[in-house]
């Protein structure tokens, strides 16, 4: 069987492995994963199996992403975002990988920073 796999994504991902605090309601005592892929719309993390949310879960997410200037300045950017826990995945007995759906995305698309900074800085200089 020679199946293709249609890409489903509609935008690039940003893959970078930073600190995500999440929990139910902020009120409680937050818990650590470590983001390694979001888009506006969404983010995957891992976590520890025993504070990892549940899937259908709404939870809240806190966490930082660079932002890229257009004189190659870095700065990051804090975000809070909550959503629905859509996907659950089993790495280890002790690690779990969380996909989650934010309910508000984010007003900028992540991973396709580098590309606009990039056709920004080789542009053609019009006389």
């Amino acid at each position: 069987m020679n199946e293709q796999t249609a890409e489903r994504r509609r935008e690039k991902r940003l893959n970078y492995h930073w600190p995500v605090w999440f929990a139910e309601d902020f009120n409680d005592v937050l818990s650590q994963g470590q983001m390694f892929d979001l888009s506006s719309s969404g983010a995957a993390f891992t976590c520890y199996a025993d504070s990892c949310p549940y899937e259908g879960q709404y939870i809240t997410t806190r966490f930082s992403v660079p932002r890229y200037g257009q004189d190659d300045s870095f700065d990051l950017e804090n975000c809070i975002r909550s959503g629905f826990v859509c996907r659950i995945e089993d790495i280890s007995p002790y690690m779990k990988k969380v996909a989650l759906q934010f309910a508000e995305p984010l007003s900028f698309k992540p991973g396709e920073q580098e590309e606009k900074q990039s056709a920004i800085k080789h542009k053609p200089v019009e006389v």
